[in-house]
């Protein structure tokens, strides 16, 4: 089912803002997770993780934020798909 491109400025600027909105908000994610999270490490290492008796700042410097990251990349992809949709302008499979 294709929802065919309402293209009024007031449809436009709704998006944009959406995208832009979302955009910032995955910047900020990013931002703690790529830099907030390591200046943390010391105080982290403190913390063990129980089944795998690493200290929480390793892993997070090592894996988390990886793991985060991509999940990211695909909950981005989705949510902007949701709101290309919602406004008419997402591309075709």
């Amino acid at each position: 089912m294709s929802v065919e491109p309402v293209s009024t400025p007031e449809n436009d600027r709704d998006h944009w803002r959406k995208t832009t909105r979302l955009m910032f908000g995955h910047l900020a994610v990013w931002f703690f997770f790529g830099y907030v999270i390591h200046m943390f490490v010391i105080p982290l290492n403190k913390i063990t993780i129980p089944v795998l008796n690493f200290p929480l700042g390793f892993y997070m410097a090592a894996q988390g934020s990886l793991i985060v990251f991509v999940v990211m990349l695909f909950l981005f992809a989705w949510q902007q798909d949701k709101i290309d949709r919602d406004h008419g302008v997402a591309e075709d499979e």
